[in-house]
């Protein structure tokens, strides 16, 4: 792979290809990219997206947004900072192409804005709650009418290719969604490969799948373009972009930090105790005199939060260019964080987050509920659409589709996607909305 393709401008409909140093420079393409993205509904909904806390009633945790917004900053420095290096490793992208380093950080930062975007209400549970619809439930009978691969997107729905959904699909008006540049697609896509196999190397990369089969003709340009190496033409997997590696370790990085303050905030973590964990990471930065004269918990962990972030940061710009020319050829197989230095105190951070906060009662609870939500919304939806196709819907039907905005295929000859259309509305359910529709169709709201 070589950073002048990966640093593709194009969009999808382009004729002509847009070239660096002929951008404006008071308004350039990656910046456009953000913009898109911040202003997209799919982004507003994510406001009431559970990040670690579902239907919290504090007002300092994070939702999907918050979570998606300090992500992007994050990223937005991971960026620049690797940026200026490349450059002055590659001078040629600069001196002939017109590359500066703040495009790499624009590119992270729009990716990283983007990179829950296709999430279920409800948490990791919804992704699961989807699945389990289709593998353990009702939709299992489904199974022999689909292709393997299709069942399989269903099977295990993946947020991060319901993200590429919402961003390349087409929409009434609007081919090519929200037409984003191909740099920041393939930054966006962590996971370069369709459902099957499941996990067909033990590489960061073929942890999950990053497209649906409705998008594959879609991901298969973007791959083209950047020229991504390609791993497998039967089942199609590719090579990370590499600035998704740093997608991910800002991804990493906050919720290692970001969702420990929330849990110690919350009181599920004691103070002491916590703090001595974040003290570990920032041993040789803090300081202790302006430290000690903080006089509440939440200023001290604010101090060592931010402390925290900016020295992983700077460990992780080290790293990614440390391992560059493995990351282009494509023979990079971990996460960055996996290479860190502070590895083993993100590893105690991580395990008392897991002990702490993910399995709290609060978040259990929400999420059993999230659960049996999401997988009624699924069967009396897909029941309609599937009885409309056949043109027997009953007077309950045609009620429920009413429900259903207009870009919604449900009259499509694919079973497929019909039902994925279904998960793709639900998904893009705000987690009040998810309950308000649920109780609707319960009658337990008028």
């Amino acid at each position: 792979m070589n950073w002048e393709q990966l640093l593709s401008l194009k969009r999808q409909g382009d004729t002509n290809k847009r070239l660096r140093n002929e951008q404006d420079e008071t308004r350039l393409g990656f910046d456009v990219d953000y913009d898109r993205i911040i202003f997209s509904p799919e982004f507003r909904s994510l406001q009431d997206k559970t990040q670690v806390v579902p239907l919290s009633s504090t007002d300092f945790v994070h939702t999907r947004l918050t979570h998606s917004l300090e992500v992007s900053v994050v990223a937005r420095s991971l960026g620049r900072k690797a940026g200026v290096k490349i450059l002055e490793k590659h001078p040629y992208l600069k001196e002939v192409h017109g590359y500066k380093a703040n495009d790499f950080g624009a590119i992270v930062a729009a990716a990283a804005l983007a990179h829950d975007i296709g999430n279920p209400p409800f948490g990791h549970s919804g992704e699961k709650s989807i699945g389990h619809y289709f593998k353990n439930g009702p939709g299992q009978k489904f199974k022999d009418q689909l292709k393997p691969k299709e069942y399989q997107d269903l099977c295990d729905f993946e947020g991060n290719a319901n993200g590429f959904k919402v961003l390349t699909q087409d929409k009434q008006g609007t081919k090519g969604g929200l037409r984003l540049s191909y740099a920041t697609l393939g930054a966006f896509t962590k996971y370069p490969k369709e459902s099957l196999p499941v996990k067909p190397n033990a590489h960061i990369a073929s942890k999950k799948y990053g497209f649906f089969q409705t998008e594959k003709t879609s991901f298969l340009d973007v791959a083209t373009e950047l020229g991504l190496n390609t791993l497998s033409t039967e089942n199609a997997q590719f090579s990370r972009h590499p600035l998704a590696f740093l997608v991910e370790a800002a991804d990493d990085i906050c919720y290692t930090i970001i969702d420990f303050e929330d849990g110690i905030n919350l009181g599920l973590i004691e103070e002491d105790y916590a703090l001595e964990y974040l003290i570990n990471l920032v041993r040789g930065t803090i300081n202790t005199e302006k430290y000690s004269a903080l006089p509440s918990t939440k200023e001290r962990v604010s101090y060592l939060r931010a402390l925290a972030i900016s020295t992983l940061i700077e460990d992780a710009v080290h790293i990614f260019m440390a391992h560059e020319k493995e990351i282009l050829a494509g023979k990079f197989h971990v996460s960055i964080l996996d290479k860190s230095k502070y590895q083993a105190q993100i590893n105690d951070i991580i395990k008392l987050s897991v002990e702490k906060i993910y399995n709290s009662d609060e978040v259990i609870d929400k999420e059993i509920s999230g659960f049996e939500i999401l997988n009624q919304l699924l069967d009396r939806f897909i029941l309609a659409v599937n009885n409309n196709y056949e043109n027997a819907p009953t007077a309950y039907d045609k009620l429920l589709l009413k429900l259903l905005p207009d870009e919604i295929d449900v009259h499509n000859d694919s079973l497929y996607t019909r039902m994925l259309n279904v998960c793709y509305f639900v998904s893009l359910f705000s987690d009040t909305k998810a309950v308000l529709t649920y109780k609707k169709i319960k009658g337990l709201a008028f």
